[in-house]
This record gives structure tokens, sequence and C-alpha cells, in this order.
């Protein structure tokens, strides 16, 4: 029986990682973020952005989080310490940006989604894309309850049912209609460059984009 999902971790404490962690709030779940460095450098801001979530280390978020949403930059997915997702639940949110992350050859293969190469960096891990396709100033705005005249979706790709069914459950929570799109591999579809990237529709309107 998948575990019930109570904490959430979000390793990224700029915008992306901010808003999701008032999203989280909101829904009632207890959430840890975690920075690039102290937990000193992010206390202030997460105390005025997201009062509630507790700033702590990449390391301590990591162990605690019940799903551990990465919202790093791209570049940077090879500090994600991948011992302490050791068969945990994670949601890949992060995009490749080369103003950003370089010219990394191999983040740019064509031939396989950004969130397959985290995968490999983090092999015991049970890896999901979702949350990243939207931009954040939509997460913060367009967030509706269950039921509400066109909310808005989000797409979800993973390898395993059970993790997209609490994915989505998660994602219905924070305020938005689950669109699971199958496997890790058609997460290439969310990426920049690709028709649904920056696609802020409901979930008909972005099937009709993916499916």
């Amino acid at each position: 029986m998948p575990k019930q999902i109570h904490t959430i971790s979000i390793l990224g404490a700029g915008k992306l990682g901010i808003t999701i962690a008032q999203l989280a709030l909101k829904a009632g779940y207890r959430v840890y973020i975690a920075g690039s460095g102290s937990e000193d450098k992010i206390r202030l801001s997460v105390s005025i952005l997201a009062p509630g979530a507790v700033p702590t280390t990449t390391e301590h978020a990591a162990q605690m989080g019940d799903i551990v949403i990465l919202a790093l930059p791209l570049g940077k997915y090879r500090t994600i310490p991948s011992r302490k997702l050791k068969e945990k639940l994670v949601i890949d949110a992060m995009n490749y940006w080369w103003e950003v992350d370089g010219n990394a050859d191999a983040l740019k293969n064509p031939q396989t989604s950004t969130s397959e190469i985290v995968q490999q960096y983090l092999p015991d891990a049970r890896v999901v894309k979702a949350i990243s396709h939207m931009g954040y100033h939509h997460l913060r705005d367009e967030a509706q309850a269950a039921g509400a005249q066109n909310r808005k979706a989000l797409a979800i790709a993973g390898n395993h049912r059970s993790d997209v069914e609490q994915v989505s459950e998660f994602i219905d929570r924070l305020g938005f209609d689950p669109l699971p799109i199958g496997e890790l591999h058609n997460g290439r579809q969310l990426e920049p460059g690709h028709a649904a990237f920056g696609a802020n529709l409901s979930k008909d309107s972005l099937a009709s984009l993916l499916l």
C-alpha cells in the first residue's frame, strides 16, 4: 500500500520552490525547504514568503520528505544527495536553460528526456516529471478548488502507476487537475521548445496538446 503523503521537501528556494511551498502549506502539508547552502541563508526569505515552511539543509530535506521536489537549476542535479533519496518519490520540476545551465550537451540529448537523466543519477529513487511546464506566477495565481470552472491542469509523466497516482493526488490538493501522460520518457513533451511548455490550460485543452 502506498505511503501516505504528509511531508513535502523542496530542494531549491528560488521562485518556483517558494511558490510550491506556499501551495503545499495552504493544502495542509508539512513543508521543508532547502537552498544551496546553510538554512540561515534562506531563513528570512522563507519566513516572509512561505511562513510555516521549515528552512533546512539539502540532506535533511531529502531525508524528511514523503515527496521530494527538485526545484533547482537542472545543471545542479548532480549536487542532489542521491543516497538520501533511496526509495523516495521524487518530483522533477526542473528544466534546462542554457543561460543558467550552460551549453551542456548531455542535457540536450534529443533521444531522452531530462527526467530520465535525473532518474539515472538517482537510480534508487522513483522519479516523476511534474510541476514543470507552468510558470511559477501561474502556479501561484491559478490554483483553484477541485471542480472549479476552467481549473488549470498539470501534466505528469512517470514509469509506475502508483507513483503517478500519488503525485496526481498531491497536484489535485495543490489546486490543479492532474493529467497523466504516460511514462517518464514522455516528460520530454513538457520541456522548453515543446508545445506544452508554458501551458496554462484546462485539462481538456492541455490533453489536446499532449495525448
